[in-house]
């Protein structure tokens, strides 16, 4: 499995001479963006181009007549985009104290557990769907945004009170554990999602 993991880099060494580069550009031309998206955006770089580029050479085909199971290389799938958001963000903080662009601790919590949200949401997707068709996904996304948003707005607006004070009682480590877990077992859930539609996946 660790191969799988690894197969990633290799193929992506030509690319990966784009990551330090992205990122002191974010940090020289967009000052006034937040060091958690920053964070952010590099813990996505390398997961999401292994998956756009499987996907777009098929390379699942060739995987399949490896002698891994399904489950394995799923489990190479989430348990290499943990290594590489872990290495991208140290990375990325590395690029950030050099050119003294302010942030702590936090927004690297904070931005590893976005990570694993947004991954938990996105990894199923690119299982299902087609690159090309990721983007018709977000436009329907946006649309149903759009739809519920109102509501959903009316909602908080009645609730607001209660939920912020609710959030304000709560301790620095409670939120901060509470947030994990639901994170954690966002991308745990996802994964077991991501490992039935492969194994029902034809190629």
């Amino acid at each position: 499995m660790f191969n799988l993991i690894k197969k990633d880099i290799i193929i992506q060494k030509n690319q990966l001479l784009l990551f330090v580069p992205l990122i002191i550009f974010l940090v020289f031309f967009a000052q006034n963006l937040s060091p958690i998206l920053i964070f952010l955006l590099a813990s996505t770089f390398i997961p999401a181009n292994a998956y756009i580029y499987d996907s777009m050479t098929e390379s699942n085909m060739l995987l399949n007549s490896l002698p891994y199971t399904r489950k394995e290389i799923v489990a190479s799938r989430y348990l290499g985009a943990i290594v590489y958001m872990v290495i991208s963000i140290a990375l990325a903080g590395v690029v950030l104290y050099l050119t003294r662009f302010g942030f702590g601790l936090e927004d690297m919590t904070i931005a590893a557990l976005l990570f694993f949200i947004l991954a938990a949401f996105a990894f199923p997707l690119f299982y299902i769907l087609k690159p090309a068709y990721i983007g018709i996904a977000v436009f329907i996304g946006m649309i149903v945004l759009a739809i519920g948003f109102q509501p959903a707005s009316r909602f908080l607006a009645k609730h607001l009170t209660t939920m912020t004070d609710f959030i304000a009682s709560l301790s620095t480590t409670t939120l901060y554990l509470s947030s994990a877990a639901i994170a954690i077992g966002l991308y745990l859930f996802s994964w077991l999602v991501s490992q039935f539609i492969y194994q029902r996946k034809v190629f």
